[in-house]
């Protein structure tokens, strides 16, 4: 039976009401119960400007329904910051900045359009941003919120005014926030500046930590006074339960938005929290190794979370229950990586390296000394790092250990290097030198990241657990996209190639690179000398030919490009029109597409057979070659194959491919080598033996980078442009040989900007290369 249309009526009206009534009930229950949130949730909380008794003595915050539950004291923190301001009727504010009417989100009211957002009348001052039912007086007071120089405010959203049609303002404070609106952008910037203003005239408030911090650092002489501290207040000790709030002070709502990679991460203050969730769990993790490199690089995407986890750590070491049990010493493992991998901030080390004093004091011969003797030495020499430890590094540093590290040299065995969380570079080449007898060598040496397809430099002040740390990410991913990387010990710059001892390990060296280039393509020549080539390298490697002799493959001996060049270009087709290509796509699909499938396959089908055929002939000759290398021993053999290739002029050179954006040599090409050498900066079209130009350094009268993908070389009266990927290493490799050279300031023919700053060539330790630093910018001299 239908409802007659007066119930109808009645039902919705009754409907309207409900809703309006929860619309109100909420705003009043909010109101009611904000001022005591805002108590309750500031306990840690103190001006920094108050002085008194520190009686701290607290506890964490326990989540009970009743107030007087909670143990904490926070009367006498709360006097100065918290203005008491309960639902009341409103009054005349004499000390009242802005006022006006506001539209306050309700229960996610934003994403429901049909319901629009309340309107108070809102009142900032000094103290707090409160809002009122209306502006007469005697209006009731819902709700209050209380500002302190951790509370910020957003700016306006223009993206939120397209779909909305409201400009916000976005209040953060402890336990609540205010999102407001208003239709014109004018009086949203006013409140904002209006609220920042206040936000920034505040007193840095400071927490319980901080201040106990503080009287340890000023009572450490007084062993009685710094036990009755400790003693009295559990937020220093150990904890067996959760963490509500952060040992140190964070602003409200600050969402960090820049950390790199894909995690993402929510507001400081709650990640502070969970960390502490995460530092818990180490204590019954079998392996702790995967989430302590967890925690390691949350504090590397969000650095003032670093302060905070050494406070956590301190704390959870501080009098556990079982102390050099399982989980003690897993808080100890985590504070060793820690402390090779970030530096806290000055207040926070000086409380640390007291905690470590007190743990060897009290614990003496025991393995928390022995970490914390550790840690302390780790603290004077780590100066940030780029990556979080390796997992072979983390359980390296929970046994406080070095790790080995393997650097490969072309032509000699591999050296296995022990290097610590602080080695550099630079280090490690040094004692490579030592150890392979290069010391006397006027040439210059320096590690490599090597792979199949790229190579560079490692810069000298690099630390190479951060290169470990690289390859085993690369290792983690698809290794058909990168293959592994490792670690190579090479030439680094040429300064005399000529009286390199033949017997030496240097030699060795110098050969290998040479091979290198060659295959590369960075020497130019005739087939046939390449051809010779290949059969020197063959009869250093096997001397005289034999049958069971072991033959590399062709690609290890003769430069791949070469054998592809002899193979017929492919069709060139001219761009179709729009058209053409639409019905080229239409066909596609069908037989017609498949058809054209099948040609493509026959045609790389009978390509790859012309490349097995061509390397086949190739190899042929290579042998017919290597037979007439009979009696031919290694070292005369590595000596004929160096001289050969030293018959190019621009035999060591280190080239670089580039994009000459407007060439200096009227029509050349536009893709060409640029070679720096000891003496010289030249310019190569690729594949020849001559330059097209050739530029000695006291010619060169500035270099740097316009962009990070543009190198400028200022030469006399002309300037050029180079486009290429390698602008970090042109510039270092310049610098180093101009610093190795002892070279003096040069004239250049205009002054330059008085704010541009100037490169001053530096005395390098003799075999090494430079340490990686900002190159000059255009404009600047250079010597």
């Amino acid at each position: 039976m239908p409802f007659p249309g007066g119930l109808w009526w009645l039902l919705c009206c009754r409907r309207g009401f409900t809703l309006l009534r929860r619309d109100y009930g909420e705003a009043e229950r909010e109101a009611d119960g904000e001022a005591e949130e805002e108590e309750e949730a500031s306990f840690e909380l103190r001006a920094h400007g108050d002085q008194g008794s520190l009686e701290v003595s607290l506890s964490q915050p326990t989540r009970s329904s009743s107030g007087s539950e909670r143990s904490l004291l926070v009367a006498e923190e709360m006097r100065s910051l918290i203005v008491d301001k309960g639902p009341g009727p409103v009054e005349d504010e004499p000390d009242a900045l802005v006022k006006g009417w506001l539209q306050r989100e309700m229960r996610g009211c934003m994403k429901t359009p049909w319901i629009r957002p309340r309107k108070y009348w809102f009142v900032l001052t000094p103290d707090s941003l409160d809002y009122y039912s209306s502006n007469e007086k005697g209006a009731r007071r819902l709700g209050s919120l209380v500002l302190t120089s951790l509370c910020s405010v957003l700016w306006p959203d223009k993206q939120l005014y397209k779909e909305t049609g409201y400009w916000s303002v976005t209040v953060f404070g402890r336990k609540h926030c205010y999102r407001l609106y208003t239709e014109h952008l004018n009086e949203a910037v006013r409140w904002v500046c209006a609220v920042q203003k206040v936000i920034d005239s505040k007193a840095p408030v400071q927490t319980p930590t901080q201040l106990l911090m503080r009287d340890v650092e000023e009572h450490r002489d007084s062993p009685e006074v710094l036990e009755q501290i400790y003693r009295c207040n559990p937020i220093l000790r150990y904890t067996s339960g959760p963490l509500y709030a952060p040992l140190l002070p964070f602003p409200y709502g600050s969402l960090d938005q820049s950390a790199p990679g894909p995690r993402s991460y929510t507001t400081l203050r709650d990640e502070a929290v969970k960390l502490f969730n995460s530092l818990q769990q180490l204590e019954s993790e079998r392996d702790p190794v995967p989430l302590m490199q967890g925690v390691l690089q949350t504090c590397l995407d969000l650095p003032p979370l670093v302060d905070e986890i050494y406070c956590q750590l301190v704390k959870q070491t501080t009098e556990p229950p079982a102390p050099g049990g399982q989980g003690d010493l897993h808080y100890w493992q985590l504070l060793t990586c820690m402390s090779c991998t970030f530096l806290p901030s000055p207040p926070v080390l000086r409380f640390l390296r007291f905690h470590l004093d007190r743990t060897e004091n009290r614990f003496p011969a025991s393995e928390m000394a022995k970490y914390a003797c550790f840690i302390r030495e780790a603290l004077g020499k780590t100066k940030g790092r780029e990556c979080v430890p390796s997992l072979e590094e983390i359980l390296v540093l929970m046994q406080r250990q070095e790790m080995i590290c393997t650097v490969h040299c072309p032509g000699a065995p591999a050296c296995s290097v022990a290097i610590s969380s602080h080695t550099t570079a630079e280090e490690v080449a040094q004692e490579l030198v030592s150890r392979l007898g290069l010391s006397q060598s006027p040439n210059l040496f320096a590690l490599y990241e090597q792979s199949r397809r790229r190579e560079q430099p490692v810069g000298s002040a690099t630390l190479l657990a951060d290169v470990l740390t690289r390859f085993e990410n690369l290792a983690g991913e698809d290794r058909e996209q990168d293959p592994p990387c490792r670690l190579c010990f090479k030439h680094y710059g040429f300064l005399d190639t000529d009286n390199v001892p033949r017997d030496s390990l240097e030699f060795a060296l110098l050969f290998e690179q040479a091979h290198e280039m060659v295959l590369r393509g960075y020497v130019p020549t005739s087939e046939e000398t390449l051809q010779t080539l290949a059969a020197l390298r063959l009869q250093s490697l096997n001397s005289d030919f034999s049958t069971h002799a072991p033959f590399p493959r062709l690609e290890e001996l003769f430069p791949p490009h070469v054998l592809h060049a002899r193979l017929p270009p492919l069709p060139h087709r001219p761009p179709k029109c729009r058209g053409a290509r639409l019905r080229a796509g239409l066909l596609a699909g069908g037989l017609w597409g498949q058809a054209l499938a099948k040609q493509r396959a026959e045609r790389d089908q009978r390509l790859r057979g012309r490349l097995r055929e061509e390397g086949a002939s190739t190899m042929a000759a290579i042998v017919e070659k290597w037979k007439l290398l009979q009696g031919m021993g290694r070292p005369e053999a590595m000596a004929a194959y160096v001289a050969l290739v030293r018959e190019w002029p621009g035999f060591g050179s280190t080239l670089f491919d580039v994009d000459l954006q407007a060439s200096p040599v009227g029509a050349g090409p536009q893709r060409l080598w640029l070679g720096i050498g000891a003496k010289a900066v030249s310019l190569y079209k690729p594949g020849e033996p001559e330059p097209l130009d050739s530029f000695c350094y006291g010619r060169i009268s500035s270099f740097g980078a316009s962009d990070s993908s543009t190198f400028r070389l200022s030469v006399e009266d002309r300037d050029l442009l180079f486009e290429t990927s390698q602008v970090d290493e042109i510039a270092q490799l310049l610098k180093t040989y101009l610093a190795s050279a002892g070279a003096q300031r040069l004239p250049r023919p205009q002054e330059p900007p008085t704010s541009a700053p100037t490169l001053e060539p530096t005395v390098l330790p003799q075999g090494l290369c430079p340490a990686p630093g900002p190159w000059p910018p255009v404009g600047s001299s250079h010597s």
